[in-house]
């Protein structure tokens, strides 16, 4: 269980300070995260890594001379903000592009996208990767689908050599692909991790069983199996990975034998001995491997086998030496190489966004009325985050909850400064908006930032919207979620509640209901509908992989949906004749 901590909201906040203190040898830190003491040199690409945190060493524990020049810290197993990811970047980029890379999950794809984005606008050049090396999360064929878990490090190591060599952008991301596509992992879990505060683990494994196919963020293993022996786990790994060569022809591979947070050195090293011993046999070479902890899930119990079929090279750049606050290999340049990077310019890689248009006398009295529904919502949802929690964690990471509570929480603070500096209700969603993708991070806060951005702008600032223009809003709102997720309904998300909350809305505004008993009506469609995701299988996001375990649970983010449309609902009835 996780013990040390002192408000939980706050971990990974508090997380930082201790490592840049400690660490200032190596890094500095920036809005967002964390980069290189000392300024990239020129010429040389930039490779930012990153996701949520809770999986040290990775991600910013790797950021040094032969590796990354920047890493996105978000909170615990959530993604980091577009704008966390952009500003990381906007810190590391020397003058010849920047690589943004992460694991193949859906926040962090999202945001880092729209991060590389904002970037390009800039005009910097910037590519983004995920990586997908899980073989225990879709089958061969569909490798895209796979999620990027200890082969985070093999893929990420061998890009950071690539951009320390020299190579050009376009060069950077060809190594990447190539150390992807030559690498694969499987794992198991013998326990669940525990988040900060929480006093139970996100999932229990049956008594003297393993899970096999285990996520890095507190996600069970895809199916239950008798716990074995060191040697008979070594065999089941070696077996597993083998299996999905990815008709690779070369004998030469980098093997990393990986350490969730929990299972000791000791332990591990039992495990190597069979496994060095049985990819000897099959006629391998072992090329500098690594057994430790690399990429951990908190204090989950387990480990993980990560496989690199290499060529010249990629092995070349696997066995590439680094210097980094947990990992070293080699002798790198001197570390006191390279210009010190100041607190001025480290704090100028926030890219702060201009006020908002100027409202009207309506606009701002709606502008109020958005600001005490987004505050209601926030109160709702610190109510139910233990639920929300629960629900996510049945076929998930169980922060949803977490999420949302940090992402309304900050939104709810955004649209109070907005309400004081007089904005109307476009400019205080659009605040709302930017503050919760910001701090909830993940898939549903990058979702719910686009959202209410959205709807902001269908609204604007001026005048006291009507019926129609509340209905097109949420309809905007709702096409946003679509066009970024990528999802559709049925896919078991948050659009199974929203869709219909969107079209109730719109037949009783049609119909002529006044926008606040149409909203009413609409938010109990939303509830129901939330429900009936209880009986759909998840076709996209992290419960994917879990999707039998998922039936008969609704989805949260569809529930969290429902209540959130509630929220509003009692808050801008109270108001609707004053300010609404």
């Amino acid at each position: 269980m996780t013990k040390l901590f002192n408000d939980p909201a706050r971990f990974t906040e508090d997380m930082l300070v201790g490592f840049l203190d400690a660490n200032a040898r190596y890094v500095a830190g920036v809005p967002g995260g964390v980069v290189r003491a000392r300024k990239t040199r020129p010429g040389k690409v930039a490779v930012v890594i990153g996701g949520g945190s809770g999986h040290y060493p990775a991600f910013c524990g790797t950021v040094g001379a032969g590796f990354a020049d920047g890493a996105v810290v978000g909170n615990i197993f959530t993604s980091p903000s577009a704008e966390d990811a952009a500003s990381v970047a906007r810190a590391a980029h020397g003058d010849a592009g920047v690589l943004l890379t992460t694991g193949n999950y859906a926040g962090d794809v999202m945001n880092f996208t729209l991060a590389v984005d904002q970037l390009r606008g800039e005009g910097i050049d910037a590519e983004y990767f995920a990586v997908t090396d899980d073989v225990a999360s879709a089958q061969r064929g569909e490798e895209s689908k796979r999620r990027g878990i200890a082969g985070d490090f093999t893929v990420f190591k061998c890009a950071s050599a690539a951009a320390e060599d020299g190579l050009d952008l376009p060069g950077v991301v060809r190594v990447a692909n190539a150390a992807n596509d030559a690498t694969r992992t499987l794992g198991v879990a013998f326990d669940g991790c525990t988040m900060p505060g929480a006093d139970h683990p996100l999932f229990a494994v049956p008594e003297g069983h393993m899970g096999l196919g285990l996520g890095i963020h507190g996600e069970p293993g895809v199916a239950d199996h008798p716990m074995p022996s060191a040697h008979d786990l070594a065999v089941t790994l070696v077996d597993g990975v083998l299996a999905d060569n990815p008709d690779a022809e070369s004998r030469r591979i980098a093997v990393i034998l990986n350490g969730l947070g929990c299972t000791k050195y000791e332990e591990l090293f039992v495990v190597w001995g069979t496994v060095a011993e049985l990819l000897k046999e099959a006629g391998y070479t072992i090329v500098e491997p690594e057994v430790g902890e690399l990429v951990t899930s908190l204090d989950m119990a387990g480990c993980s086998l990560t496989i690199m079929w290499l060529d010249d090279e990629l092995e070349e750049y696997w066995t590439a030496p680094a210097d980094t606050p947990a990992y070293r290999k080699g002798v790198t340049p001197a570390a006191d190489e390279g210009e010190v990077r100041t607190d001025a310019e480290a704090d100028a890689a926030s890219n702060a966004r201009p006020a908002g248009e100027l409202s009207d006398e309506d606009g701002r009295r709606c502008g109020g009325a958005v600001a005490r529904a987004v505050a209601a919502l926030a109160d709702m949802l610190a109510d139910a985050e233990d639920e929300l929690g629960r629900i996510d964690a049945v076929a998930g990471d169980g922060d949803h909850g977490r999420g949302m509570v940090k992402g309304s929480g900050a939104a709810s603070e955004a649209a109070e400064r907005a309400v004081a500096e007089d904005a109307g209700q476009g400019s205080v969603l659009a605040a709302a908006g930017r503050a919760w993708a910001a701090k909830a991070g993940g898939t549903s806060g990058v979702l719910w930032g686009a959202m209410l951005s959205a709807i902001g702008a269908r609204l604007g600032d001026t005048g006291r919207p009507d019926a129609e223009a509340v209905a097109a809003a949420m309809r905007d709102g709702y096409e946003a979620l679509i066009q970024l997720g990528g999802a559709s309904p049925g896919d078991k998300t948050m659009l199974d509640s929203m869709l219909p909350f969107v079209e109730e809305l719109e037949r009783r505004v049609r119909d002529g209901e006044q926008w606040q008993d149409a909203w009413r009506s609409a938010a109990s469609v939303a509830t129901d509908s939330a429900l009936a995701t209880a009986e759909l299988r998840p076709k996209v996001g992290r419960a994917r992989p879990l999707a039998e375990r998922s039936i008969g649970t609704p989805d949260a983010g569809a529930t969290s949906l429902a209540m959130c449309a509630h929220a509003v609902a009692e808050s801008l009835v109270e108001n609707a004749k004053g300010d609404g």
